[in-house]
């Protein structure tokens, strides 16, 4: 039988190739089935290892290695970044993975107040404000940077605070940007240029949830 919970392995757009042909000599020749988001490779011993496909749909190729995933995963894109933690912001357009335009911002967001009573309530307001101010700045940062090339990406990649993320893109003035996201979101530290630059290897590695058979 195969275990049912698995491990996750990240893997690099451009290892990808050399990672599948290693998992066949270790586990013996693989079949696999494709489908739009997932390619389930199958090797000989039972091992499965499930490829998440980034930037779905994949456009599979019947009769080529794995319908085409390497190939998929290999393509430069043209993608926006949008990166979000309460007080800090970045985004980015990357054409593969060369990062062409950029811009990082900051607002101040104090920390949650431990104090108790009427002086609790008054951080908790002005923190909120606070809040609203910084999310405001990084969708004015999103308006001027991504919407006006928004017909020209191929896909938008989040990142940060998931909850402070979803703030920004509830903004109306980003609906162009919303058809155009794609999970994962990226767990990022607080967003600065290093952190956005380095967004493009973990944007183009394929999530692949690896089984193995236990002994009965």
């Amino acid at each position: 039988m195969r275990d049912a919970g698995g491990r996750w392995v990240s893997v690099d757009a451009s290892r990808l190739e050399g990672w599948l042909g290693r998992f066949g000599e270790r586990h013996g020749a693989t079949t696999w089935v494709a489908a739009e988001d997932v390619v389930t490779v199958t090797a000989e011993d039972g091992s499965v290892a499930e490829c998440r496909v980034p930037f779905p749909p994949l456009a599979r190729q019947p009769g080529t290695a794995y319908d085409g995933l390497v190939g998929h995963v290999t393509t430069d894109r043209r993608v926006g970044v949008l990166l979000v933690r309460l007080g800090g912001f970045a985004v980015g357009v990357f054409d593969g993975t060369r990062l062409v335009s950029s811009k990082v911002g900051s607002r101040q967001v104090h920390g949650r107040s431990s104090a108790g009573g009427w002086s609790q309530q008054r951080f908790a307001r002005r923190r909120e404000g606070q809040v609203k101010v910084a999310l405001a700045a990084a969708a004015d940062l999103a308006v001027t940077h991504l919407v006006p090339v928004a017909r020209t990406l191929d896909a938008l990649v989040l990142g940060g605070d998931r909850k402070a993320v979803e703030g920004v893109l509830a903004d109306g003035r980003l609906a162009p940007l919303r058809g155009l996201v794609v999970e994962p979101l990226l767990d990022v530290p607080d967003p600065r240029l290093k952190v956005l630059q380095a967004t493009p290897a973990m944007f183009r590695a394929v999530r692949i949830r690896i089984t193995e058979p236990t002994a009965t």
